[in-house]
């Protein structure tokens, strides 16, 4: 039973000082800081040059829909190079397995491909 407790005692002390650390180092951080805010600090920094037109700018969805499919496709590869490694001590079963890993991210592709995100028309 003193186990148990033990490991819910380990638990709370890590939310804990999950919570607590943060408040207190921005909290340290906020009292240590200089605060002397002026014009020059409150406008838009661009490189030393004055800010010209507007600050937000809209970007084609095609951005966004090829770095989603690069995240998608790197990271899925990633669980490749543990079976890559341990192939010879796995066995058949896990050899099926990745074949069905990799069929499932061919089929991802084709998906894609088919939907048309990775045709790329310059607008």
């Amino acid at each position: 039973m003193d186990n148990y407790v033990n490991q819910y005692v380990v638990v709370a002390i890590f939310i804990l000082l999950g919570i607590l650390l943060p408040a207190v180092a921005l909290t340290v951080g906020r009292l240590l800081r200089p605060h002397k805010p002026n014009d020059p600090k409150r406008t838009t920094y661009e490189s030393g040059n004055e800010p010209v037109g507007e600050g937000q700018v809209r970007f084609n969805i095609r951005y966004y829909m090829f770095a989603l499919m690069f995240v998608i496709f790197d990271v899925e590869t990633v669980f490749l190079y543990p079976w890559a490694v341990a192939y010879n001590k796995l066995g058949l079963f896990v050899l099926v397995e990745m074949f069905i890993f990799a069929a499932m991210l061919f089929i991802g592709l084709l998906y894609a491909w088919k939907k048309k995100v990775l045709k790329w028309n310059s607008v």
